[in-house]
């Protein structure tokens, strides 16, 4: 990270036990050094063992991001640089409609067979990734399935997962694998509108459809990082955090050139 991305960073990292008075010793290693080494795991997409030896041991950094995960604290970290960067555009913190869209992913030998499957339409076997994002592209939910689970039984977690998160998303748009009855259920259940924008028959080569465009580039943003082009975890929960560390780099680095 460049000095400006650290200065918007360490205010977000949660502090260590010792800081509040709970026990334990000081951290023998820098926070900053940690969360380079992550950023590079998901950047470069080497394993954790082959850390270079200029950042910490590769079980204190796979700790570090492990514990952030299990507790929520890089769930916590993503939404205040998400909320930073929408304030920034005179937006409201709080989205009010989001765009809905999955992807597939080939998944390495880590991935067990009970967490992997056959997409048909894709020709993929591995798992596949659902993503609800707001209208500039930003990150709002993701959530890590099986490749061969369809996506409207795929979008029902995940809106009842960003219903929860953010109470004020009402419209949100999708294409046309969405369409049928998760339209009404959701309508009925989340009071939530799922307009799906279709292709039309009539047209011909590359077409950019209203609102598709934008969870299209955000999911090229995410494949900037190597370590989320392929999946190569063994829980859904792992990959999950891997996706949003890769939006993390992604909004620091803009909140530090502004």
């Amino acid at each position: 990270m460049s000095e400006a991305e650290w200065q918007v960073t360490e205010p977000l990292l949660p502090l260590p036990a010792w800081r509040w008075g709970r026990g334990g010793r000081p951290e023998k290693h820098c926070r900053r050094t940690i969360v380079d080494a992550i950023r590079y795991v998901v950047d470069n997409g080497c394993k954790w063992r082959a850390l270079p030896v200029d950042f910490p041991p590769y079980r204190t950094v796979y700790a570090f991001f492990i514990r952030w995960e299990r507790g929520q604290f890089l769930d916590d970290l993503h939404d205040a640089l998400r909320d930073r960067l929408r304030q920034r555009e005179a937006r409201d913190v709080e989205p009010s409609a989001a765009i809905v869209d999955s992807q597939s992913l080939r998944a390495a030998e880590t991935v067990g067979t009970g967490g992997r499957g056959w997409d048909a339409g894709k020709k993929v076997n591995g798992r596949k990734r659902h993503v609800a994002v707001d209208t500039t592209g930003l990150l709002l939910v993701v959530l890590v399935t099986a490749a061969s689970v369809q996506d409207r039984d795929g979008a029902r977690p995940l809106l009842m997962r960003l219903r929860q998160i953010h109470h004020g998303v009402q419209h949100v748009w999708a294409d046309g694998g969405y369409a049928g009855k998760l339209v009404t259920w959701a309508k009925e259940r989340l009071s939530i509108t799922v307009e799906i924008v279709k292709r039309n028959h009539d047209m011909a080569g590359f077409v950019i459809l209203p609102r598709r465009w934008v969870v299209e580039r955000t999911l090229s943003w995410i494949c900037r990082r190597r370590r989320c082009v392929r999946d190569y975890e063994r829980l859904p929960e792992h990959h999950e955090a891997m996706v949003k560390w890769s939006m993390v780099i992604l909004m620091t680095r803009r909140l530090a050139r502004r």
